[in-house]
């Protein structure tokens, strides 16, 4: 096939050459002529090879200061400490490169230019996240011509807004309507997002209920400081007790939290009510929306958690015009006098000798449009809201003095059991003919996509390579079994009600006056896989016969025809055999899900750091899990298919601290607990560095995350062989004794010894004695598994980062041949490094880190990364029979740069793609396809999609 053969061309230009050693990658003011890995202890302050060094790179025009990968606090910190021998920073792997800087720089609230309230456009607008998912909450934007508001930061929201083009720059304030991973996941990312802005980064001002304080001291673990942070909370202070009902009651009225020229928005505090009656609301069956009796709280008190907030946006009223001439009639003459009146204010008239009143010169002032955005998130907070007396100045019903405030649009953020009680549905009736938006995790609009763009490219993989690339879970979603009474424009026969489920980007116009009303137009068509091929196939219609020739790759019998023509022309396919872990491989053996494969933050086309380990039948794992970690489950698997694996998920294990490998924890963890609540299970097994749990132990103040967590210094290699030795001299007696402490071991933990990074001072030793029951957990675990061991090994990147090894027992096959369990490495972030190399010997498996390209080793040192084919060598030095390259800078916003060099081991790692291990063997094989796929955008970069200031923190 003239095709194939042209394909081939992509790959084999240079494969004769032999591979080049590790040192050739480092630029040459740091090259040594020694080994390719020279040992980390060899590097210490006193080595007279180690100096200091000015970081001054040269890039590619790609490299421009403006790209996310910069690290937002070391921008403006030079790479003044490089371990010349290996090429590594270090003081970035110390923890003491530039992140220090934000803590002694106090970020600033951008000030906005003066807005006129009459001429200022105005909307509400669903930011969709969570619409096709149902991973998270939505999010509201309120936008003003100079101000932007928030409501609700779920997981996914950067990357929504970088979708659709949102400027987070414009955001000056976010506000929660609770506080929990559904609606703040995507805070910590945002945060992050904003503190990188620019030259000085800027902030903003967060506002939710008082357990917001429980979020901020979590997040301090992994935000340098709360300065980007400007909090402000209300409602009763947070305490290990349960509030009182007179603290409750100092918060019945409205708060004024904002009060400006162009909007007065007010809080409303809800907190769960012990019912009045058992028949006056339908129970619950969720745990969640029992009362504080029922959860064990006494009388009217109130728990983490438990607060939820109702926003009131009101715009100010438009002055009715002002007829000089009728002023002139009162006697009166231009200048101040008109100025009063103009303002609200009575003057009298000396002329006539009368007081004269605005309404006498002017017409009727217009009243401002009225948003509320309700989050009544059980039946129980419902009960509370009835009481709620401020509320009936907005009813149409209304009786008091004066004239009531005329609401102009509710959007429910509340469940749909909620929505759909009928003394709910009463309650919607008395805002008369306002526009009611129902926005709480409805699926009417499942089958649309919020990531378009990354729908297309999935798309696309599926109808080239289906076997990698399995057809995405929410394609199907227009299938699944849709609430039966989903509200809609035209449910207005039962309730005078305007009622519509919400939809992604829709928007209610609020200025000018006369627009007040609904706009679809930016509210994105349904999506269809056959639409999309159809403009791949006219855009590359010599994709077709690629496809073909992909799924030839899986024949036998053209394989055969094939592996001849191929061993002359590519004679190094010769050293691709199978090895013995790969003999009689079942396909429900192991499936490695990537589910996010780009660095950093969240980006149009690629998610942050996560990876699924299915085991079939026998559970799975996560390695990483960066923010939007479960709603990409979902778009894998579908709905269902995402919540049967969490609820078999046996392990997650984070390699460091940086936000874009563990923000969307929390929220998996939440979930998780939720599939599980009332069914007997066990904590899940969290494996992380030690500063992850100071994060998880504040937030589990706010809500259970049903875990266990076990420091990574406890599953080093070193440290398990310490505690099998234990249970091995341990006899029946004593065995649930704990093992002394690893303290009274000298050789244990000391600095150079396996158990610690020997770049880093040596730390307070782990108590192995506190591990040891969890250890004896993760064993059990492991073996259900049907896994020998999980490792974890210190790798060069930041303070306290590791990669990991996965290996399966042993097995037997039919004739009584053993045969060795497969083993899967996981790098985490790292430079190459000589644990790396010797955790990855002989492995089936190696999934490395390639954030840079071959041209930017420079840069890969500043920031502790590697190249592509520095990932590429460290595999090809450990024997690996397969490497796949993961964690692209978002420069590569669909494929990364890379040489086609020594690629005959590797594939490139794209979101949502599925490596089956019967498949193992024709992976290298795929990437010219690849190639093909994305011809056109080897070299395009995502700075029209991205904010120009933005760099990035996390990675």
């Amino acid at each position: 096939m003239p095709h194939l053969s042209s394909l081939r061309l992509l790959l084999s230009s240079s494969s004769s050459s032999p591979l080049r050693p590790l040192t050739s990658l480092l630029p040459a003011r740091v090259r040594r002529p020694c080994s390719a890995f020279t040992p980390l202890c060899s590097s210490s302050s006193s080595s007279p090879d180690r100096r200091r060094v000015t970081y001054s790179p040269s890039f590619t025009r790609r490299s421009k200061s403006t790209f996310r990968d910069r690290d937002r606090n070391s921008k403006n910190a030079p790479m003044e400490e490089t371990n010349s021998s290996l090429g590594f920073n270090r003081k970035r792997a110390e923890g003491r490169d530039g992140s220090d800087l934000l803590k002694k720089k106090e970020l600033q609230l951008k000030k906005r230019p003066r807005a006129n309230p009459v001429s200022t456009i105005s909307y509400v607008q669903i930011l969709g996240t969570g619409m096709d998912t149902q991973d998270t909450s939505p999010s509201v934007l309120l936008f003003f011509d100079h101000q932007r508001f928030i409501f609700n930061a779920g997981e996914g929201l950067q990357r929504f807004c970088t979708e659709h083009k949102i400027k987070l720059s414009k955001i000056d304030h976010i506000f929660f309507s609770r506080v929990c991973s559904e609606t703040a996941g995507g805070l910590p990312g945002l945060l992050l997002t904003l503190a990188g802005m620019g030259e000085e980064g800027m902030s903003v001002n967060i506002w939710g209920p008082s357990d917001l304080k429980y979020l901020v001291d979590a997040m301090k673990s992994f935000i340098p400081n709360a300065a980007m942070v400007h909090t402000k909370s209300y409602g009763p202070t947070p305490s290990s007790g349960s509030a009182t009902k007179s603290e409750l009651d100092q918060f019945k009225d409205p708060l004024v939290v904002v009060g400006d020229d162009v909007v007065k928005i007010s809080a409303i505090l809800l907190w769960p009510e012990e019912p009045v009656s058992e028949n006056s609301l339908i129970t619950n069956t969720d745990d969640s929306s029992k009362t504080l009796d029922e959860k064990g709280t006494t009388g009217c008190g109130m728990k983490p958690g438990d607060l939820s907030v109702v926003y009131i946006c009101e715009l100010p009223e438009i002055k009715g015009r002002f007829h000089p001439e009728r002023a002139k009639e009162k006697g009166l003459k231009p200048g101040p006098e008109y100025r009063e009146l103009q303002l609200g204010k009575s003057v009298f008239s000396k002329r006539l000798n009368i007081m004269v009143h605005p309404s006498d010169v002017m017409d009727p002032s217009t009243p401002g449009p009225i948003v509320l955005l309700v989050d009544c998130p059980t039946r129980s907070h419902f009960r509370k809201l009835l009481s709620v007396d401020s509320f009936s100045d907005y009813y149409s019903d209304f009786s008091g003095e004066g004239s009531p405030k005329i609401v102009s649009c509710v959007i429910h953020l509340s469940p749909t059991t909620v929505i759909r009680d009928p003394d709910y549905q009463t309650w919607m009736k008395r805002f008369g003919s306002a526009q009611h938006i129902i926005a709480g995790h409805e699926r009417k609009n499942a089958e649309i996509p919020i990531l378009g763009a990354s729908a297309r490219i999935a798309a696309r993989l599926n109808y080239l390579c289906p076997q990698f690339f399995p057809a995405p879970g929410f394609w199907s979603l227009k299938q699944s079994c849709l609430p039966s009474n989903s509200f809609s424009s035209e449910d207005t026969t039962s309730n005078p009600s305007k009622r519509i489920s919400a939809e992604n980007l829709l928007k209610f116009t609020l200025r000018p006056r006369d627009k007040i009303r609904l706009d679809r137009s930016f509210v994105p068509s349904p999506m269809t896989a056959s639409k999309t091929i159809e403009e791949l196939l006219a855009e590359i219609p010599e994709i077709a016969e690629a496809a073909q020739d992909v799924r030839n790759l899986w024949d036998p019998d053209k394989q055969i025809k094939e592996a001849k023509n191929l061993m002359q022309e590519e004679p190094w396919l010769n050293e691709n055999k199978l090895p013995n872990c790969l003999e009689n491989v079942r396909r429900d053996d192991l499936e490695i899900v990537l589910l996010g494969t780009g660095s950093s933050q969240p980006s149009k086309y690629r998610n942050v750091s996560s990876i699924y380990i299915n085991l079939f039948s026998k559970g799975g794992l996560l390695l990483d899990c960066g923010e939007g970690t479960l709603g990409q489950m979902k778009r894998r698997f579908g709905i269902d298919g995402a919540d049967n694996a969490l609820r078999g998920l046996r392990c997650i294990w984070i390699s460091h601290i940086h936000a874009d490998h563990h923000a969307g924890l929390a929220r998996i963890l939440a979930q998780r607990r939720d599939l599980l609540k009332g069914s007997p299970h066990d904590p899940l097994l969290v494996v992380g560095p030690r500063q992850l749990k100071r994060y998880l132990d504040a937030y589990q103040r706010l809500e259970d995350l049903d875990m266990l967590f076990l420091d990574c210094m406890h599953t080093t290699d070193t440290s398990l062989s310490a505690f099998e030795e234990f249970l091995e001299s341990s006899n029946m007696e004593n065995e649930s004794s704990p093992p002394r402490s690893p303290s009274s071991e000298p050789g244990l933990f000391v600095r150079g010894a396996p158990m610690q990074s020997c770049w880093k001072m040596p730390g307070v030793a782990p108590d192995i004695s506190v591990a040891f029951p969890i250890l004896k957990s993760l064993k059990g675990v492991l073996m259900e598994a049907g896994l020998e061991s999980l490792v974890s090994f210190p790798v060069v990147h930041c303070y306290q980062a590791f990669g990991v090894v996965l290996k399966a027992s042993e097995r037997v096959n039919s004739v009584g041949k053993v045969i060795e369990g497969w083993k899967v490495v996981y790098s985490g972030d790292t430079r190459p490094c000589p644990e790396l190399t010797e955790a990855s010997r002989g492995a089936t498996i190696l999934i490395h880190e390639a954030t840079f390209e071959d041209g930017m080793v420079d840069e890969a040192i500043a920031r502790n990364h590697s190249t592509t084919e520095e990932a590429i060598q460290v595999g090809a030095a450990a024997g690996v029979y397969r490497i796949i390259l993961t964690h692209f800078s978002q420069r590569y916003p669909k494929i990364p740069v890379f040489d086609g060099t020594h690629m005959h081991k590797t594939c490139i790692a794209f979101d949502l793609m599925s490596v089956n291990i019967a498949d193992l063997w024709v992976l290298p094989r795929v990437l010219p396809y690849l190639k093909l796929l994305f011809k056109n955008e080897m070299a395009g970069d995502e700075s029209e999609d991205v904010v120009e200031e933005s760099v990035a923190v996390t990675s």
